[in-house]
């Protein structure tokens, strides 16, 4: 027993009021998802491609879709005493042509291709890459770049035909750079288009090629390229030179090159967006009694008052000491430093004896038995037992 047709709206996912717009939208997306040029080999595909068609041949026929919705699908297989439907000679080129035009080169299918543009083309743009250091990437800097490029031939002046000859049009393709293959299918004439392999898509036989490029209209040498790299530019992110490029066609303007920025990684510091982050080692003294240290920043060292009681991984932050705004060079990020109390590793005997001597006076002891007990402590708060240690000392 043959499998039941589904309803064509539902095939299409409209309902009975879509608009002939709404219908071919929707064929549209299924034709493009399923069409057997985009899925090779896939019988499921090649099945719901031809459902859809089907479907969209009778929903965007106003007199088929009106049989439709009166008698269903009894309206084409002959039942109703009419003759039964042939899909297989429905037009299907205006929606293939609208469907797969970018897909194919600007050719439809059952008909006619617009054809390969001969006007002013722009040129293909140029990748390149530059390495910098951090500190370039923040304040921004200057290099100079030896690359490769492409100019118009000044012997043919970019034809690629030897002086006092010209092109001819490919015949195989009629100057349109693209050939077509014709195949009958169950939906009618299906054409694939692929570039013309006599002329390689440009439409046009050089018979007499230039001796000095070879025919490719083009010549290359070494060339410098100054490149500015703007402050706060971040590692990955690319500087876009116009008109350093590969040559336009037929006198179209030059591509742009486009140097792509790798930031070296930097010892101390870490960067997240235009904040910095970095550590700093001060001594159990500075953070116990407080005084200047000395910050590595991006500008240089500079003096910072430590307060005393200061924890280690205590975070400070340093106002406008991160990274140039690329939007605004008057305007730059934050530093934040993490201090790192310091514990010595390595003391005298003399220094040990007045390490406990200090403990004794701020912190707990223990009794021979291992019993923690408490000092009596002034009420004066924690600086000032640790001034007073230090004064016992």
């Amino acid at each position: 027993m043959p499998e039941a047709k589904r309803d064509y709206y539902e095939v299409l996912g409209v309902n009975k009021n879509a608009s002939e717009s709404e219908i071919k939208s929707a064929y549209r997306k299924l034709a493009k998802k399923y069409h057997p040029d985009v899925n090779p080999g896939n019988a499921e595909a090649e099945k719901k491609f031809k459902e859809a068609s089907e479907a969209y041949a009778v929903l965007s026929d106003s007199e088929k879709k009106a049989k439709y919705d009166q008698y269903g699908h009894a309206a084409f297989d002959g039942s109703m005493g009419g003759p039964s439907m042939d899909f297989s000679g429905m037009d299907f080129s205006d929606i293939f042509g609208d469907i797969f035009g970018d897909l194919f080169g600007g050719f439809g299918f059952g008909g006619g291709g617009r054809g390969r543009s001969n006007g002013p083309m722009k040129g293909q743009n140029i990748r390149t890459s530059v390495t910098i250091t951090f500190e370039e990437a923040a304040f921004g800097c200057e290099k100079e770049l030896e690359l490769m490029l492409k100019d118009e031939c000044s012997n043919c002046h970019g034809s690629g035909a030897k002086p006092g000859t010209s092109k001819t049009t490919c015949t195989k393709c009629n100057g349109k750079g693209k050939v077509m293959m014709t195949q009958q299918t169950l939906f009618g004439v299906m054409q694939n288009v692929s570039t013309c392999p006599d002329c390689n898509g440009t439409g046009e036989i050089i018979k007499e090629k230039c001796p000095q490029c070879g025919g490719t209209g083009y010549t290359s040498s070494k060339k410098r390229i100054q490149v500015s790299i703007p402050g706060g530019i971040d590692n990955g992110q690319s500087v876009r030179i116009r008109d350093k490029g590969e040559p336009g066609i037929n006198g179209g303007p030059r591509g742009d090159l486009l140097v792509e920025v790798r930031v070296k990684p930097h010892p101390i510091f870490q960067r997240r967006d235009y904040d910095i982050f970095s550590n700093a080692p001060i001594s159990f003294a500075q953070a116990t009694l407080g005084g200047d240290v000395l910050i590595d920043t991006l500008d240089g060292k500079v003096v910072y008052s430590v307060k005393a009681g200061t924890q280690t991984d205590t975070r400070i932050r340093l106002k406008g000491k991160g990274v140039q705004s690329l939007r605004n060079k008057g305007v730059r990020g934050d530093h934040y430093v993490t201090l790192i109390v310091q514990t010595p590793t390595s003391l005298s005997a003399e220094a040990k004896d007045l390490l406990r001597q200090f403990d004794a006076k701020t912190g707990d002891t223990l009794k021979p038995g291992g019993t923690q007990v408490k000092q009596e402590k002034k009420k004066r708060g924690f600086m000032g037992k640790i001034k007073d240690a230090v004064d016992d000392l």
